[in-house]
C-alpha cells in the first residue's frame, strides 16, 4: 500500500481489519474446540480423565 502511494490512515484500518478476523476466527476455533473437548469429556467418549480435560481447558483458555 505503500510502495501504491495510499494514505498510511488506509493501511490502518486494512491492518485493524486483518488483526479483528484473526482474532474472531481464532475465538471460534476455540470455542468449537472446547465445546467438542466438554461434550466429549461430559459423555465419557473422550478417554481423558476430567483432570486432564480441565488441564486442557484452562491452558486453551489463555488464547480467548
Amino acid at each position: 500500500m505503500f510502495a501504491e502511494g495510499r494514505p498510511c490512515l488506509d493501511l490502518a484500518q486494512q491492518l485493524h481489519a486483518v488483526e479483528k478476523a484473526v482474532s474472531e476466527a481464532k475465538k471460534a476455533l476455540i470455542h468449537d474446540h472446547v465445546d467438542n473437548c466438554l461434550d466429549a469429556a461430559a459423555n465419557g467418549g473422550s478417554g481423558k480423565s476430567a483432570k486432564n480435560v480441565l488441564a486442557e481447558f484452562k491452558a486453551i483458555s489463555r488464547y480467548l
